[in-house]
């Protein structure tokens, strides 16, 4: 006891000053553990002006956050993602001579990370970077016979989406009114709820169900449905009738996950908000290094408005790639670039974290 005391009282107070030094230095080494991850970019912390000061803003916010939430690690063992090419690893490519022949299983998908891996984008998924967030290594696609996927469900984070994009994109490119296809939203959620059921049932406690993106943004859309009328597109250029529909199948899909709350109080069900996250990178985009020329203009693709050309898509000989894939959002008219899906994972980590109940 008397040793306790002497420490305590011959220990020098920090001073103001120091206690801030402390606090920085805290926050570097913090910064440092999410560039080795992968979260974020060292290039965030560079340079000047107004982009660096929001980034790193956004990093401390998520910094926070992790430190917060059980230093932002929860105790996952891994993770599993159920959905479509917005999150395939790899699998689609493994179903036989088909899939091998898809576009995403050569350059230039996977150029920046030097080499094609089935992900329809020039590199990394946003799952990648949340697996990466949470101390886990990146998916393997399940088809891959040396993966191992035996993980059990109760230590997981299971990410359940999103699904319908594709029912929807089907409705629409077979030019269905709006009305129609609105009227299948009930039972596609029907479906996703059914589906977060079963991966309960299986072990699952910690179940994300992410909506749909703002399709109206997309630039095969924006490609397959022009209007001239001005009053069609926002203030940021994006088709608002197909947003609104985005928005009604979220709206739906958020309150359907109400009753699954109540009939499993346990388990923690959360929804990924993808539209937002999507906006949220959009709106900011010349603050975190786009193009603000070209936000709506496909990065490997020709031809049009948009840079885009059903006929002429990502991957066939002949279309060109940008050479500055990091400014761009669209990477093939469809999916996204690696950067923008890294800048929605961190808005995704930001907005999940703190609801997960790890403690």
């Amino acid at each position: 006891m008397r040793s306790s005391q002497y420490q305590k009282q011959t220990k020098p107070k920090d001073s103001k000053i120091q206690q801030q030094q402390r606090q920085q230095t805290h926050m570097q080494k913090k910064e440092g553990l999410l560039v080795r991850r992968g979260v974020i970019k060292s290039e965030m912390f560079k340079g000047d002006g107004g982009g660096a000061s929001v980034c790193r803003y956004g990093i401390k916010k998520l910094l926070i956050l992790l430190e917060n939430n059980n230093n932002g690690i929860c105790p996952f063992q891994s993770i599993y993602q159920f959905g479509d090419s917005i999150s395939d690893v790899g699998n689609l490519i493994r179903l036989g001579p088909a899939g091998a022949r898809t576009s995403s299983s050569r350059f230039p998908y996977g150029e920046t990370i030097r080499r094609p891996t089935g992900r329809s984008s020039n590199g990394l998924l946003m799952i990648d970077y949340i697996a990466t967030a949470l101390g886990l290594p990146r998916l393997n696609p399940y088809l891959d016979r040396t993966a191992s996927v035996q993980q059990g469900l109760r230590r997981s984070l299971v990410f359940l989406g999103e699904v319908g994009g594709n029912d929807y994109n089907n409705a629409f490119f077979q030019h269905k009114p709006v009305e129609e296809i609105r009227s299948y939203v009930p039972q596609v959620v029907s479906g996703i709820t059914n589906a977060v059921r079963q991966v309960i049932r299986a072990g699952a406690v910690r179940v994300v169900v992410p909506g749909n993106f703002p399709i109206g943004c997309i630039p095969i859309y924006l490609t397959s449905f022009p209007s001239d009328d001005p009053s069609a597109y926002d203030d940021t250029n994006c088709l608002r009738n197909l947003n609104e529909f985005a928005v009604y199948h979220n709206d739906y899909l958020r309150r359907a996950l109400q009753p699954l709350r109540r009939e499993y109080p346990r388990v923690v069900i959360l929804y990924g908000d993808y539209y937002t996250a999507f906006q949220s990178v959009l709106h900011r985009a010349p603050l975190l290094g786009f193009d603000g020329t070209s936000l709506m203009k496909v990065c490997c693709g020709v031809g049009g408005l948009y840079n885009f050309n059903t006929n002429r898509m990502c991957g066939l000989p002949g279309v060109p790639v940008c050479p500055n894939p990091a400014q761009r959002i669209h990477w093939d008219g469809i999916h996204l670039t690696q950067e923008a899906y890294s800048h929605m994972s961190e808005w995704l980590l930001n907005d999940l974290l703190p609801q997960m109940q790890c403690a």
